[in-house]
């Protein structure tokens, strides 16, 4: 859990520090607002479409009506931008709760996967858990020499920096986690705690570590894009 939110921290920064500066490379480089919000879109679409696709697909399985389906930027009143939505009906708290969760459930899905399955990261995980910098290499090189790694890569980059919540996603999170924190106290309070854990102890511990390896993977990604993003937007905005 500690590490869960020791990553998720820098996780929310890198997420808007890259999309910031992707944004204003585009700007830089055709000198038009809206060619420029195109462009951009356009490179984080495969992201786009897992995060409103897990809305719809969540929203559907849970007998929500979801209506339309769009991965079309806009600007927003309050100057913000949207790559995309669905809209689906009013529901409950709980079901309106888990539709806004599952981007990042399935962001973090597709990243473990991809991550564990075609570009590797294992080796890499355990040698920088051990410090070994000889390693580390090492497993680096044989990640860059994997089939279809740059393809692979820029999935990663473009999901696991469109799978963070928005706040209209996040709405019903807090009643829902309110009544869930108020039930576990009255259980552990009438004696039912060690049946709880016992319960989902497992479960909880899985999911938590998956999270936490999703989110490592993507603060580790970031951190490698962040100084080559802000390098190409120096130079042009020197070179400009």
């Amino acid at each position: 859990w500690l590490w869960l939110v020791l990553s998720l921290l820098p996780l929310i920064f890198l997420e808007r520090w890259i999309h910031r500066h992707l944004q204003g490379i585009w700007l830089l480089l055709v000198r038009d607002a809206d060619l420029a919000l195109i462009l951009y879109s356009l490179l984080m679409l495969p992201g786009v479409l897992v995060h409103e696709a897990s809305h719809w697909l969540t929203a559907t399985l849970l007998g929500v009506r979801a209506g339309r389906f769009s991965v079309v930027p806009e600007r927003l009143p309050d100057g913000t931008l949207r790559l995309g939505y669905v809209e689906t009906e009013h529901v409950d708290p709980v079901r309106e709760a888990l539709i806004g969760a599952a981007p990042l459930l399935a962001g973090a899905g597709v990243i473990i996967f991809v991550g564990y399955t075609r570009l590797g990261v294992e080796p890499l995980a355990e040698a920088l858990a051990r410090g070994d910098l000889l390693s580390m290499g090492q497993a680096v090189a044989e990640m860059t020499a994997r089939p279809n790694f740059w393809l692979w890569l820029y999935l990663v980059f473009t999901v696991a920096n469109s799978m963070l919540p928005s706040a209209s996603d996040r709405r019903a999170w807090w009643p829902v986690l309110g009544t869930l924190a108020l039930l576990t106290v009255l259980l552990f309070a009438f004696g039912l705690g060690p049946v709880l854990l016992q319960t989902l102890g497992n479960p909880l511990d899985t999911a938590t570590r998956a999270l936490a390896a999703a989110f490592s993977i993507t603060v580790g990604l970031n951190l490698v894009f962040a100084p080559v993003l802000w390098l190409l937007e120096l130079g042009l905005i020197r070179v400009t």
